[in-house]
């Protein structure tokens, strides 16, 4: 019996590294120095936190954006355009909606220049194969969120590639509908009839990871590197109160979380003080009510947490917290070691403030640590009125970050600023606007 490891490479990547451009015209590198292969019989996933590039390596692999440096390549042969033997199933759905579902699938198959007799048959035949026969004629705005991912899935698959590319497929679904696709995944992944030999998975989520891989590469942050690779071998179904699976889950958490170099710490130390760029530091997902809730449970255990414990104790999963810790870090209001985050004096001081004192306080942290926050605050006090079109901050960000993630930079950048009570937002207008007390007193 061959192990993966002895199997044949489908996708290669070799010295990948990929930079971006900054405002002022500096380079941003996303991923440094990436070496990758993907053999024909394996699941890889991605995982990683925000910044570390899992979504732009895996446009690479698809060959939608070239590498600043280094090579990728199928089947042996330098990429040089788009990879003719992986499709890509998204996030976001990405489905044409004035095209029944049978015409969303015969999308890549039109673009290959496939008859409409074989189209609409192979067609007919993936959308079979993910359980949606008998919706041929529906619209995506008629389907559930669920429905629409399985559309993409047989998009996908229509064609059948070689390796499989997928970001986030699940992230946007309810955990239910999620769950009930990942076995399902897993279902079609063990048939015979299934088209394609290798799947990447993008994920933030570790259980996910554990769940459905055979390997999971956890790469680091601002720059993605590759912190190490861990083969996952015991059979599948996995069970989720099995110790092998527990072992696996606490071993990539402390990977994830244990600094063996802190990266925001790094950046810092590269680039002198305020001029540390949004697209180099972005902000975590995390609103203010979350992240001063869990800096008030901190200070009232008052001691170094192991945060898998505390997702336990919580009911919550280890990934819940994770964005939030990040969060905390960033503003210099807790250190995490080891899998341990213990609050800094600073964090004790927020945590046990009253309101007004802990917007104060959250306000110095936000401007001396986190760029998004500084930029827009920065921007405003230097205008002629306090105020700016939120478009301006949109473009400037686009630079660094997708369309999705520049949206959701811009909405953690609104609570934040909102709450320290540094600038509002007047919807009507699109603008941003200083606070009324900070633009009483700016220079």
């Amino acid at each position: 019996m061959t192990t993966i490891a002895t199997r044949p490479v489908l996708l290669s990547a070799t010295g990948i590294t990929k930079s971006f451009t900054t405002p002022d015209g500096q380079p941003l590198p996303v991923l440094e120095d990436i070496d990758l292969e993907v053999r024909e019989g394996e699941i890889l996933a991605l995982l990683g936190r925000s910044g570390s590039g899992k979504s732009t390596l895996l446009r690479c692999l698809a060959g939608l954006i070239g590498p600043t440096a280094g090579q990728v390549r199928y089947r042996g042969e330098p990429l040089t355009g788009a990879n003719p033997g992986t499709a890509m199933v998204f996030q976001s759905f990405a489905l044409l909606p004035w095209l029944t579902v049978q015409e969303n699938v015969e999308i890549g198959l039109e673009a290959r220049g496939l008859p409409p007799a074989e189209r609409a048959e192979r067609a007919r035949a993936a959308i079979d194969l993910i359980g949606l026969d008998g919706f041929e004629n529906a619209y995506p705005k008629e389907l559930s969120g669920g429905m629409r991912q399985r559309v993409g899935f047989a998009r996908a698959l229509v064609v059948e590639p070689d390796v499989l590319l997928m970001d986030e497929p699940f992230s946007a679904l309810d955990v239910l509908t999620a769950e009930n696709l990942r076995g399902e995944l897993l279902e079609l992944w063990q048939r015979a009839e299934f088209p394609t030999k290798a799947i990447v998975l993008v994920t933030h989520n570790i259980e996910e990871a554990v769940l459905l891989a055979d390997r999971v590469v956890i790469l680091g942050s601002n720059p993605g590197r590759i912190r190490t690779s861990l083969d996952i071998t015991y059979p599948r179904p996995r069970n989720r109160q099995d110790p092998d699976f527990e072992e696996m889950m606490d071993l990539i958490y402390v990977i994830m979380t244990g600094r063996h170099e802190d990266e925001a710490m790094k950046v810092r130390h590269e680039h002198p003080v305020g001029r540390i760029t949004p697209g180099e530091l972005p902000l975590p997902g995390a609103t203010v009510d979350a992240l001063s809730g869990l800096a008030e449970i901190l200070h009232r255990l008052d001691d170094r947490i192991d945060l898998a414990d505390l997702a336990e104790d919580l009911v919550l999963e280890v990934d819940d917290l994770l964005p939030l810790v990040d969060a905390l870090e960033l503003l210099g209001f807790v250190t995490v070691r080891a899998g341990e985050v213990r609050l800094t004096p600073e964090g004790v001081g927020f945590a046990g403030a009253d309101i007004q004192q802990s917007k104060e306080i959250f306000a110095r942290a936000a401007l001396a640590n986190a760029p998004l926050v500084a930029a827009i605050t920065r921007g405003l006090e230097n205008s002629l009125d306090g105020s700016l079109p939120i478009g301006f901050f949109r473009d400037v960000l686009r630079r660094s970050f997708s369309e999705a993630e520049t949206d959701r930079q811009l909405e953690i950048a609104l609570d934040w600023g909102r709450y320290a009570e540094l600038y509002d937002y007047d919807a009507a207008r699109r603008q941003l606007r200083l606070d009324e007390e900070r633009l009483a007193t700016r220079p």
